[in-house]
């Protein structure tokens, strides 16, 4: 076997090692054994970062191209991207189990979330007012926020990635990237990338590192003015108070518990596949994961029959295998919790139907789990799984599906199957999450907004308004008369 990958730190236009001689092994979860190590950050390297992210703020080189210029770079990073996404692909799987399959396209498309921010770039405008006073002209422009601590988690990386470093480059801001220190490698291969599409030095550095070292020092460093965090509850609530140091803006897309309500007249084969796709795509492990299948009693039945069926012909096995279809969990841990949870929910009277233990096997596999849950207080229908379990609950009526629907303090994702056009908009309406898929669940684009509401966190993703996040606002008075400036004791 060759020498294990090593990957360094992407600090102001230069490859290193962290100050600290840090360094961290990555598992390959479908073997369970370290595949490459990676360099960690120090917080002299945080400084380092966020020092060359400020300086590039006042060189011409990124402060004075234009709007235009930089939407050229990001058309060519995302060509890059494209060029480059099955090998990044490969890297993210050996990284983090995912699906080769899924992970090549996920990389690839998110090079269109590129290109729409590229073509946002000079179509950020100020505006003249109407201003109710004689004299004066008055006008706002837009302006970098500034320096942008990025943190993102190891799933979904390039997706994650490209909501955040799109609109803050399109922006004109300076991106400090926080790769995941379980499984980085695909981050820092992307950080090639960024070297090559020929950003100036600073503008986008990549580290990682853990909690101490380097992300406490980065969220609250005094030099950061904005935050974008992508994780879990327990990390952001770190986070918003760490920002308390430099209030920073903040901006956070947590987990979920998101339920998907299915109504008696839905076409029930799509509404298996939108549990599946919503359950088992990705392995379960998501954000917007429909963990809660709320399906109407007379067809409970019927449509639990046809997903047992679907289930049996699941594929699971090595990732990088273009059949699989559910591959290893990033970590054992993750398996370790899902066992837990589901010995809670058979203790509180869940049917395991399918599945719900670990596979004999290397590596972290976890099989594909189907539970039949009395009532809600089941601990599948409320622990976030971030793997294959899959929870089902009946109902009896529009309100009582909507009140379960909302009886959560997540606020993600929500998915709603039936026929009837009247009722998916009535429904969509009353549940409280950020997102509502009818008839089709996971669907994601760069042209629509992305985010949640509550525990799931605040500001949205993707879009044209995530660009304007990106910027403050300066407001400009120009006094037009040719008389001296009156009274200075009184308010104009």
């Amino acid at each position: 076997m060759g020498q294990k990958p090593h990957y360094q730190l992407f600090i102001d236009g230069i490859w290193t090692e962290g100050a600290g001689a840090q360094v961290m092994a990555s598992e390959n979860p479908a073997t369970g054994e370290n595949w490459a190590t990676f360099a960690c950050a120090a917080p002299a390297d945080v400084d380092r970062a966020v020092a060359a992210a400020r300086r590039v703020l006042d060189d011409p080189a990124w402060r004075d191209m234009t709007q235009t210029q930089r939407g050229k770079l990001l058309y060519r990073l995302a060509d890059l991207i494209e060029e480059n996404a099955q090998a990044i692909g490969r890297v993210e799987t050996t990284d983090s189990g995912k699906l080769l399959a899924e992970t090549a396209a996920q990389s690839a498309y998110v090079g269109d979330y590129y290109r729409y921010y590229a073509g946002l770039a000079d179509k950020i405008e100020g505006a003249v007012l109407p201003i109710d006073k004689p004299d004066m002209h008055v006008f706002t422009r837009r302006e970098p926020i500034g320096v942008v601590a990025a943190i993102v988690p190891w799933n979904a990386q390039m997706f994650l990635t490209a909501t955040k470093l799109g609109p803050a480059l399109a922006a004109g801001c300076s991106v400090v990237l926080k790769a995941s220190e379980v499984a980085p490698a695909p981050m820092l291969e992307f950080a090639r990338l960024i070297e090559a599409a020929g950003f100036p030095h600073g503008v986008v550095s990549v580290i990682t590192g853990d909690a101490e070292n380097c992300a406490i020092p980065l969220t609250r460093h005094p030099d950061v003015d904005r935050i974008a965090f992508t994780g879990g509850p327990e990390t952001a609530r770190h986070v918003v108070r760490n920002s308390a140091e430099n209030f920073a803006v903040t901006t956070l897309e947590l987990g979920g518990k998101s339920p998907i309500l299915v109504f008696e007249d839905a076409d029930l084969d799509g509404a298996a596949n939108g549990l599946i796709a919503g359950n088992f795509g990705a392995s379960g492990q998501s954000c917007v994961a429909g963990s809660r299948g709320l399906i109407q009693r007379n067809v409970f039945d019927d449509l639990v029959q046809r997903i047992e069926e679907k289930m049996r012909g699941i594929i699971i096995g090595d990732p990088l295998a273009a059949d699989t279809q559910i591959g290893p969990l990033c970590t054992n841990a993750q398996v370790a919790k899902i066992e837990a949870t589901l010995e809670a929910a058979r203790a509180g009277g869940a049917r395991i139907r399918f599945g719900g233990a670990r596979i004999d096997r290397p590596g972290n596999y976890m099989a594909p789990t189907l539970v039949e849950c009395p009532d809600t207080s089941i601990a599948t229908l409320k622990t976030e799984m971030f793997g294959p379990v899959m929870s089902l609950l009946p109902f009896d009526t529009e309100d009582e599906a909507i009140a379960i629907a909302n009886a959560t303090p997540f606020g993600l994702g929500s998915g709603v199957f039936t026929q009837n056009v009247a009722r998916a908009h009535r429904v969509s309406a009353r549940l409280k999450a950020g997102i509502c898929w009818v008839n089709t669940y996971r669907a994601v684009s760069p042209i629509a907004p992305f985010g949640g509401y509550d525990q799931s966190g605040y500001g949205r993703e993707a879009g044209i308004e995530a660009v304007l996040d990106y910027t403050r606002t300066k407001t400009t008075w120009i006094n037009t008369s040719d008389s001296p400036m009156a009274n200075p004791f009184v308010m104009r």
